[in-house]
């Protein structure tokens, strides 16, 4: 297995070279990365400011999650919203919860339903040894991946383009911070592959690359 992940990581490297590249191109391609640090999450919902793109998340677009905060205390949750460039009611979020529980959930608020939770898992349900990701097309609709497994497939929220975002991870101001030190790196990437979807595939890959590390994560622990 370790073999598999070094070829699909030097395979991704050849893809990724300038020379690739030149192949590659895709007007629409947009790449943002952030690191959010530990006292990012030090606010509650209602406090948290929301921090808009430069540059509108459409048509197709993937985020993924490197979460590495150290939690301070046990029930401690990071959630990152994201926000639709339209309406700021309407909302895609993600939860993530402290060790060992490794709680994690998703939810999603549109103008017609509300704020409802489509995943839920109070045990196991991120690993840190893997990222997780969130992607969307306009046709398929929204999918997550936990890092070991799809826990959302195809879910229509009608149309969503990300045009802002924001992290909280305090209940009330007078609770304990969820978390003391770490970042969450958090990777947005979209476009439109009609362009050229051959321009995606490298990130296609390292998410693929992800799920194979999630898994191996969680068949060493059962063995």
């Amino acid at each position: 297995m370790i073999k598999i992940i070094l070829v699909l990581i030097l395979f991704s490297g050849v893809l990724t070279t300038p020379a690739f590249a030149q192949d590659v191109k895709n007007p629409s391609l947009i790449i943002n990365t952030i690191e959010i640090p530990a006292t990012g999450f030090h606010t509650t919902q209602r406090d948290a400011p929301i921090v808009k793109f430069d540059k509108i998340h459409a048509v197709s677009w993937q985020v993924t999650i490197d979460n590495n905060l150290i939690y301070s205390i046990p029930d401690g949750n990071a959630v990152l919203r994201l926000y639709d460039a339209e309406s700021q009611d309407r909302f895609v979020e993600v939860g993530m919860g402290s060790i060992p529980d490794n709680k994690f959930w998703v939810a999603v608020q549109t103008l017609k339903e509300g704020y409802v939770v489509v995943h839920s898992d109070l045990e196991r349900g991120w690993y840190p040894e893997a990222k997780s990701i969130i992607s969307f097309t306009d046709r398929a609709g929204l999918t997550v991946n936990n890092g070991a497994r799809i826990v959302v497939t195809n879910l229509d929220i009608g149309e969503f383009a990300i045009g802002s975002y924001a992290v909280h991870g305090m209940e009330g101001s007078i609770e304990p911070p969820a978390a003391n030190s770490g970042i969450m790196s958090v990777e947005f990437l979209s476009g439109d592959p009609a362009k050229n979807v051959f321009a995606f595939f490298p990130f296609y890959m390292a998410a693929g690359i992800g799920t194979i590390t999630g898994i191996m994560y969680l068949t060493k622990k059962r063995s």
